[in-house]
């Protein structure tokens, strides 16, 4: 199989699995039991690794809360904003594109109240149309409309994980903060495939996932407060007292040490990945263009000098068949009609829908993701192989 499904999950680097064993064998120590020697090493592992991940987004090595991933840092961020007993404000403003991570969160929490029992009131902010030159980026102008003194929380992706557009989060951060509002970012996508500065960009809660960097699944984190301002949460999960009481339970050490060794490793490799990931990418759309008719880009062009588009990302549609057709028909290349969260519904992409396609366009699209440790050699096989099973559906 030729992996092209980098925004689903990555490989885990070996590099990473390296310093990942020794903490499933011989330091198994609790990082919380600091009366013995085998814990207390396991905890200065823990906090060696915090620091390593608050220096890269730069944040204070206490705002890093170690969770199970994206989906759990999400639900901390909004469930614990909306809900803290702090709380004044009833709104949550969030981006139509987010991951179903976020969207159903608001989705549950129109359901529920802040402290005074005021009724949360969840608005959705669109994005640019698909023929816009901005296509998939939020509309500021949109934003700013909505975002009042009546706003808790602002929620925006980074960089949307079906067709990669990248946003422009220092003008989202300022019209968030302008109107007293705080701002999650979901940054699965971006955090160790491009910089990422949570203080310079002013963003006050950050999202990341470690199998999104080439580390192990179930482990990611959520960075609360980058220095500018209080966050206040209520925690989702207690019990313990751990990581100063925002979530409960025993910390893994191994899955932490692995995380931040991938990201260490993922920022290392940033500008050499960056460029030969953008390379190949681009080598598949070309391939692709000559190969499949009529086949055209969803989302932001990057065929240009200033691109607003992950390098990997290469997000299509067909003209005459369906996407699932296309996989079904080359199964040997693993790539994906959207998110792998939502991949078991028989509906659309809801990334495409709110760019303004139609079902059926949608339904027509596929998306690819370049990955580290895909060669020149994977994706000439991977585009003949797609072209050969294009052309035999289309008759």
């Amino acid at each position: 199989m030729i992996y092209l499904d980098h925004h689903a999950t990555t490989p885990c680097d070996p590099r990473v699995v390296d310093a990942m064993l020794p903490f499933l064998t011989e330091q198994f120590g609790n990082p919380h039991s600091d009366s013995h020697e085998a814990g207390r090493f396991a905890r200065n592992a823990i906090d060696q690794s915090l620091r390593t991940i608050a220096a890269i987004v730069n944040v204070p090595p206490e705002s890093v809360v170690v969770t199970s991933g994206a989906t759990e840092s999400i639900n901390l961020a909004l469930r614990g904003v909306m809900m803290h007993p702090r709380c004044k404000r009833p709104k949550l403003v969030i981006c139509d594109t987010e991951h179903p991570a976020a969207l159903e969160v608001a989705e549950d929490l129109q359901r529920q109240t802040i402290a005074d029992g005021r009724a949360i009131e969840v608005v959705r902010v669109r994005v640019h149309p698909h023929d816009h030159s901005l296509a998939g980026q939020i509309d500021l102008d949109h934003l700013q409309e909505l975002v009042d003194d009546q706003t808790a929380l602002v929620c925006v992706m980074m960089a949307n994980n079906e067709m990669g557009a990248i946003a422009p989060m220092p003008s989202v951060a300022e019209i968030t903060h302008q109107a007293g509002a705080l701002l999650h970012c979901d940054a699965t996508q971006s955090v160790g495939r491009m910089q990422v500065d949570a203080k310079r960009l002013d963003i006050d809660l950050l999202t990341a996932s470690a199998h999104k960097f080439y580390g192990p699944k179930s482990v990611g984190f959520l960075a609360v407060g980058n220095g500018n301002r209080r966050v206040r949460l209520r925690p989702q999960i207690v019990g313990g007292g751990q990581q100063r009481g925002l979530r409960g339970g025993t910390l893994n050490p191994a899955s932490i040490v692995a995380m931040a060794s991938a990201l260490q490793f993922a920022m290392e490799d940033l500008t050499d990945d960056s460029k030969r990931i953008a390379r190949l990418r681009n080598l598949l759309w070309q391939r692709l263009k000559d190969g499949v008719e009529g086949i055209e880009i969803n989302g932001p062009d990057f065929e240009t000098e200033t691109t607003t588009r992950l390098a990997g990302n290469l997000n299509v549609r067909l003209q005459r068949i369906e996407g699932e057709a296309w996989m079904a028909a080359t199964p040997e290349i693993a790539f994906s009609s959207g998110s792998a969260c939502s991949s078991t519904e028989a509906l659309p992409s809801h990334v495409l829908t709110a760019m303004g396609l139609s079902e059926s366009e949608a339904r027509r699209s596929v998306r690819f993701g370049v990955g580290r440790f895909n060669t020149e050699e994977e994706i000439l096989s991977a585009t003949d192989q797609l072209i050969a099973s294009h052309r035999k559906l289309v008759g």
